[in-house]
């Protein structure tokens, strides 16, 4: 591994994000809470002088990361991010143990948006909005920021990208892949600002629009409300987030492709299809429901029932009622979306509709096999065959995922944990999705576990945002021998 590069781009990705604690130092000045203004000084200052330092005792040639440097600068780079975010929440008193504060942070970075806060509210809102903004950077993903300034450090990026893009494969969207990280953070961006506009509309304030905007686009959860969206009782609120819930939930590829005029391929895309037809149907199957039973009007129905089927299923964790109040089949059918995820390439976690679809033709395969012993079937997304890499990689990857969750659910039993609430927190941290069932409802938290336990759940939510393979790979041997 390239020591020397690895420092480079760690520095460059560090300055970054001091850099963007300058944003809730103007919401603590405009809110008069001059008692936080240290709280982001400090670690502004104390950073930004070593990283700037180390950008120039790195300076060099242009150089080419390789994949096991990428694999490695990945995981470091957002334990860094964790650790240097959660600062804030310490210096200020606010959330005063390290462990809290590094499981706040690494659950906004990673877009779960599991929280140890107990009363939400109570917080400053310079510091809720920088928990907030935590999650829009981590959406689109710190690393794929720092890919697009590569250039100016002489650094190939493709290696970083390709360890760090969410989903079974990476395209390129342009030749450069520094091109490609900055068209996706300009639909990231473009998103942004038209969800905010929207909410403004529906009459909330500037800060609650862009706070919410930052958790939905990053398929997040982090609300400064501690009723989440249900606070606002607002039937547009309901419907613009739910739009762009699903909308972050889908390859922003596709978005970048749609743009320049291939529309077509939307309608070719296969898991497009696969992850719409899953919201729609979910969702009109739990609003019948929930039809007469927890709402008197069709129309309320589906309402709710849209908007926690597309919080679920993009594993965003925003909510509007307590589902653990719903009949039993409407958690059993939010259950299963918590198995799913958003689209590869999107910033929703989860296994992803793409392996999803992969698995269940894979399975079909096999019985026709049984059938017809000397048959070729291929296996085909989007009208193509699938290459075996593709298909072996997927099957590996929901072996790791399943042998997590259980690994998960015995070390959060070890605890004393009912099955429960061991099960469903196993399935919101390593996908991502914050909110669960059990002890950890939509309207519980995470405060209760032991020190030990959010230690091994910030990993496992790290883990389930890189994609397992990302971090896993560095406790192989192999990793290590050359």
């Amino acid at each position: 591994m390239n020591a020397t590069l690895i420092a480079r781009v760690l520095a460059a990705l560090l300055l970054i994000i001091v850099a963007f604690m300058f944003a809730p130092l103007v919401v603590a000045v405009a809110s008069g809470e001059s008692a936080l203004y240290a709280a982001f000084l400090v670690p502004i200052g104390s950073v930004s002088l070593p990283a700037g330092l180390l950008l120039l005792l790195t300076r060099g040639r242009r150089e080419s990361m390789s994949m096991k440097s990428g694999f490695f600068l990945v995981t470091a780079s957002w334990l860094s991010a964790a650790a240097v975010g959660s600062l804030p929440f310490v210096i200020s008193g606010e959330i005063p143990r390290f462990v809290d504060a590094f499981f706040e942070t690494m659950s906004g970075f990673t877009t779960t948006g599991a929280t140890i806060l107990t009363d939400i509210e109570a917080l400053p809102r310079s510091l809720l909005f920088w928990r907030s903004l935590t999650h829009w950077l981590g959406g689109m993903g710190i690393i794929v920021l720092t890919v697009a300034i590569l250039p100016l450090l002489g650094v190939g990026g493709y290696q970083i990208m390709k360890a760090e893009a969410p989903g079974p494969s990476m395209d390129r969207l342009t030749p450069k892949i520094t091109e490609t990280a900055k068209i996706l953070w300009l639909i990231y961006i473009g998103l942004t600002v038209l969800q905010t506009v929207l909410l403004m509309l529906g009459r909330m304030s500037l800060y609650d629009a862009l706070t919410h905007t930052f958790g939905t686009l990053a398929t997040g959860g982090f609300s400064p409300r501690a009723a989440s969206v249900g606070h606002y009782q607002s039937a547009y609120v309901d419907v613009v987030i739910t739009v762009f819930m699903l909308a972050a939930g889908v390859n922003f590829i596709l978005y970048y492709r749609a743009l320049i005029g291939h529309v077509g391929s939307l309608a070719r895309n296969t898991e497009l299809k696969a992850y719409l037809g899953i919201f729609a149907v979910t969702t009109i199957a739990i609003a019948v429901t929930l039809y007469g039973r927890a709402y008197d009007s069709i129309g309320e129905s589906l309402r709710f029932a849209g908007f926690q089927s597309a919080s679920i299923l993009t594993t965003t964790g925003y909510a509007t009622a307590d589902f653990a109040l719903w009949p039993d089949f409407a958690q059993g059918l939010l259950f299963a979306l918590m198995f799913i995820g958003g689209s590869a390439g999107s910033t929703g976690g989860g296994i992803k509709v793409v392996r999803i679809v992969t698995i269940i033709r894979l399975g079909f395969n096999e019985m026709r096999y049984l059938l017809h012993s000397r048959g070729i079937f291929t296996l085909r997304m989007n009208g193509q065959p699938l290459r075996k890499s593709i298909v072996y990689s997927i099957a590996g990857f929901a072996f790791l995922y399943v042998f997590l969750l259980i690994a998960t659910t015995i070390v959060v039993a070890s605890g004393g944990h009912d099955l429960l609430t061991s099960v469903t927190t196993a399935l919101a941290t390593l996908g991502n999705i914050g909110p669960g069932f059990g002890r950890i409802g939509p309207v519980e938290n995470y405060a209760f576990f032991q020190d030990y336990i959010k230690w091994f759940l910030s990993a496992i939510m790290l883990t389930g945002r890189l994609e397992i393979y990302t971090v896993l790979v560095l406790f192989t041997r192999g990793f290590w021998k050359s």
